[in-house]
């Protein structure tokens, strides 16, 4: 076997200047020289030449005592081992990468890896992840004994749940998902210190101090809200008792479990007219993006999971739903898990969005962040950032467009031709975490008490109305929309019309007891 060098000393990589000099090594290193089929880690790390140790958004950055042994006189599966140990050490574990390490690799190969240091943790981990994904075992290796367990995530690089012991390896699987859908998140300061906040408690005691009949009145005009925003994401204008009729399924999010026969079910109430859509588990092709003006030929911008693989993905996650929601791990985390793996599969026709937000919407009802039937508009929050969550989307959809191959079918749609599996069931799902943290605390900190306020001081201005001119709760819900419009002051038109009975010394008393308790002057 020829030796071969791992390490990357090029002052650019991937498209990315090199921050320091040095070697990138770890995952991109291997994924470089190998050549595999695979999106490079989200975050690339290098052994820089002097002492310095650091990280940002893109790069991992550690002084030269950390260099991996990487030389021509060791076997490459040797300066391999090396590689993975220290991929395993500082970066977490990255299940795309090994299952195409294992596809990579004859299985003589990989046996004499992982006998390199037989007993050691690494090399049990390295197993451990060859035979998890295989679901084969290697025939020359034997059981362990006399070992401790270690866990396989590194709870300071990942989160992880309790999971369960394999005696085999001897190797507690803390993994929070299935061989079928994984999906895994870095520790980053961003998300530990969400976490810590502990945004489910904050929401109950601000709750907590609200009158019933306003947190009821709040209730249901964020779930409308939530509604017509997730809508409004898809490019669409509901009208109003489409709207409240998908309100009302977000208002029950948690109620039900998640199933094959739910998912149809839901988007059986987002797409009232069938006619044009086939609907149920596609079939088909799939992609997201727009079609050339001239010649038809799909330009995507995300290709959707094929067809032939959406059994084996949704069973994957909706296991994976259960093992989360019976696990202790945070529940934002568990909803980005599923959620966006839902979104990217996509696994329908049409309504494929909506239902993923609704997701968002289940997890955090089943996990009790947020009770069910209680507010809680995340679509609202996302359709505020929209730049971000199309931007965070593409993060994943974008890098996977040079791997995925596919043809043009005659009505216009994909047909993917090379083996995809992997890409929807193993990702790193850190982006998508912290953006669905951000819209929390968002929705937390702004929309919901936004409309608290707003409707604590429509009571106050009902409240005076009704003392200085008893005017019916029509008339005044119209006077109040009117001077939202304009400023607090109403136009010569509705002057002159429908509030044309009131005199203008009133109407100025109006205007500025609106002022007063709207706008706090």
């Amino acid at each position: 076997m020829n030796s071969t060098h791992f390490s990357n000393n090029a002052p650019v990589f991937n498209g990315l200047n090199v921050p320091e000099e040095g070697n990138v090594v770890g995952y991109a290193a291997v994924i470089q020289q190998l050549k595999l089929k695979v999106t490079m880690p989200n975050q690339i790390t290098l052994v820089c030449n002097q002492n310095k140790k650091y990280q940002n958004e893109q790069w991992q950055v550690f002084p030269k005592s950390y260099l991996p042994e990487d030389h021509s006189e060791i076997t490459e599966i040797e300066a391999l081992f090396r590689q993975l140990v220290f991929a395993l050490k500082y970066e977490g574990v990255n299940l795309l990468f090994f299952s195409a390490l294992i596809n990579h690799y004859h299985t003589q190969e990989l046996t004499a890896l992982v006998n390199i240091e037989p007993t050691g943790q690494y090399s049990r981990k390295i197993w451990f992840l060859i035979e998890w994904i295989s679901g084969k075992e290697l025939s020359q290796k034997e059981n362990l004994s006399k070992k401790s367990y270690v866990q396989l995530l590194d709870d300071k690089l990942q989160y992880s749940i309790t999971g369960t012991k394999s005696p085999r390896h001897l190797i507690i699987n803390n993994l929070p998902g299935t061989v079928d859908f994984c999906p895994l998140i870095r520790k980053t300061e961003k998300l530990e210190n969400y976490v810590l906040a502990n945004y489910s408690e904050i929401k109950s005691d601000y709750l907590k101090g609200l009158r019933k009949d306003i947190l009821q009145r709040a209730s249901a005009f964020l779930l409308l809200k939530d509604s017509k925003a997730s809508f409004t994401i898809e490019g669409e204008s509901p009208k109003s008792k489409r709207a409240a009729r998908w309100g009302q399924a977000i208002g029950q999010a948690g109620s039900k479990n998640l199933s094959k026969e739910e998912l149809i079910r839901l988007q059986q109430i987002v797409i009232e007219d069938t006619r044009f859509v086939d609907m149920g588990f596609r079939e088909k092709g799939g992609f997201v993006g727009e079609h050339d003006r001239t010649s038809g030929e799909p330009l995507p911008d995300h290709i959707s999971a094929r067809w032939q693989d959406l059994n084996q993905l949704i069973d994957g996650l909706l296991t994976t739903n259960k093992l989360l929601l019976e696990s202790v791990i945070d529940p934002v985390l568990g909803a980005a898990i599923i959620a966006f793996g839902f979104v990217f599969i996509h696994p329908f026709e049409d309504g494929n969005g909506r239902i993923h937000r609704y997701l968002i919407h289940h997890m955090l009802a089943k996990k009790r962040f947020a009770q069910q039937g209680m507010i809680f508009p995340i679509s609202a929050s996302i359709l505020d950032h929209i730049d971000d969550y199309r931007e965070v989307l593409e993060s994943y959809s974008q890098p996977l467009l040079d791997f995925i191959q596919w043809k043009e079918t005659s009505d216009h749609n994909i047909e993917v031709l090379n083996e995809t599996l992997d890409y929807y069931r193993y990702y790193d799902a850190t982006k998508q975490a912290e953006f669905l943290y951000d819209c929390v605390q968002d929705t937390i900190e702004n929309i919901i008490p936004q409309e608290i306020n707003y409707l604590t001081n429509y009571d106050k201005f009902k409240t005076f109305i009704d003392d200085e001119f008893e005017m019916p709760d029509k008339m005044l819900s119209l006077l109040v929309r009117f001077l939202e419009q304009n400023e607090g002051i109403l136009s010569n038109r509705a002057r002159e019309k429908e509030f044309e009975s009131l005199k203008d010394h009133e109407l100025a008393v109006i205007q500025n007891k609106y002022l007063e308790i709207f706008k706090k002057k």
